[in-house]
């Protein structure tokens, strides 16, 4: 049984000296402020640099040199294959078959490969659910996708908001409004976790009701993936995309990912659009007409893997496997817990925690809705050596990573918004 919190220095550091977890900070590269660690929460925006990312980064630019062209195949990591190799990880990560997950383009270019697949509106079944409040390309994405098939968005994308006074959405008012719209309903979509709130929805459930209406189920995963456990095979989702610079630390615009569960994905007469590294591995370089799909969501990919964008994310993920998601996992869920006490102590500041409390229901992001001066303490964080996250109107969003935060960093973040007056 866990013991009571403490708000103290000296309860911080004896969390952290009990976490099995403690020593993969040290792999990571955290940046500097008045030449000492700054309080990293920014995590859910873009993740921490690997110290491994340079040395493969070099690798990579001395096969290069070496081999030129030639390092398609006899580079250490074949570039020919180098997707390959995030296939089994990246399976782990989001619970599924490691045919069914593919290291590609980026979020949104995925999302509209995948909608383009999934979204066919025919027989009065035009529309698509979706959180209010998503983030914006997704809005974009799902606005212009119904405006190719001729649909007004205000008519076909039916968003659901929170109640009045509300800052999260109930699971049973998504539920009743995939039943409401029935066969009319073409695509559910939502995020994993509400980039705003951070609101883990319950995917499980989601899938299941837009199944028994016959609408296809996705989840845009850019602030689950690498953060809260997910099963998308054992949950029958039909589709996901994520992105991989947040919690999976892997560069700035770095590959994205996308998952076909492999009812859609075996099954060459599900639609995709066709790119050469699609085609079936075997015929690749027959050169031939007639697009012939690869098993999985390989065939999905419309180019060769950009192997230097993708050397960060190589390096990530075999830290993932090393730390394992369940471990991951209940590291966040105390880390979270304990950032959540120390804010209950600061009476002095008028904000509200609007994710929800419940650990189920949460993954490492606290979002904190101030009243009022909510720009002016995020700008003393920031001069205080605390990387955090503003979005507007009034909100500071805080990511305890358990990859590399620690409870120390919980601390000093109270300590910190603790003297400001």
């Amino acid at each position: 049984m866990p013991q009571p919190f403490e708000a103290t220095l000296e309860y911080a550091r004896s969390q952290d000296q009990i976490d099995i977890l403690h020593s993969f900070r040290e792999r990571f590269l955290i940046p500097q402020h008045n030449d000492k660690n700054s309080v990293y929460f920014c995590g859910n925006s873009l993740g921490l640099q690997s110290s491994a990312v340079k040395y493969l980064m070099n690798a990579e630019l001395d096969d290069w040199a070496k081999y030129g062209v030639e390092g398609h195949f006899e580079a250490k990591s074949p570039w020919f294959s180098y997707h390959q190799q995030f296939a089994a990880p990246l399976a782990k990560i989001v619970g599924a078959k490691k045919e069914e997950v593919v290291a590609m383009n980026t979020l949104t270019v995925n999302l509209h490969l995948l909608l383009l697949s999934f979204y066919r509106p025919k027989n009065g079944r035009y529309k698509i659910i979706m959180e209010a409040g998503a983030f914006p390309s997704d809005q974009y994405a799902i606005e212009t996708q119904v405006r190719m098939y001729g649909y007004d968005p205000n008519e076909a994308i039916i968003e659901i908001s929170p109640r009045t006074g509300a800052h999260t959405i109930e699971d049973e008012d998504i539920l009743k409004a995939i039943a409401d719209a029935g066969d009319s309903l073409a695509v559910v979509l939502f995020g994993g976790v509400n980039y705003y709130t951070g609101q883990l929805f319950d995917m499980k459930a989601i899938t299941e009701a837009a199944h028994t209406v016959g609408a296809y189920c996705g989840f845009d995963l850019a602030h689950a993936v690498g953060n809260v456990p997910l099963q998308l095979h054992d949950w029958q989702v039909d589709f996901a995309c994520w992105c991989s610079y947040k919690y999976l630390n892997s560069g700035p615009g770095a590959v994205g990912g996308a998952y076909v569960h492999e009812l859609h994905g075996n099954n060459p007469d599900t639609f995709r659009l066709a790119g050469w590294w699609g085609n079936d591995e075997q015929n690749r370089f027959k050169m031939q007409k007639g697009f012939v799909p690869a098993n999985g969501a390989a065939s999905w990919q419309m180019s060769n893997a950009p192997v230097f964008n993708m050397v960060a994310h190589r390096a990530s993920l075999d830290l993932f496997d090393k730390a394992t998601l369940p471990a991951l996992r209940e590291k966040s869920i105390r880390m979270t817990a304990y950032m959540e006490y120390l804010l209950a102590q600061l009476s002095h500041l008028s904000f509200t925690i609007i994710t929800p409390k419940d650990p189920a229901k949460r993954g490492a992001q606290l979002s904190l809705l101030f009243a009022n001066r909510g720009r002016e303490v995020f700008d003393a964080l920031t001069a205080n050596g605390v990387i955090a996250d503003w979005r507007e109107p009034n909100v500071i969003r805080i990511a305890p990573v358990p990859m590399y935060n620690n409870f120390e960093d919980c601390y000093r973040f109270f300590e910190i918004l603790n003297e400001i007056k």
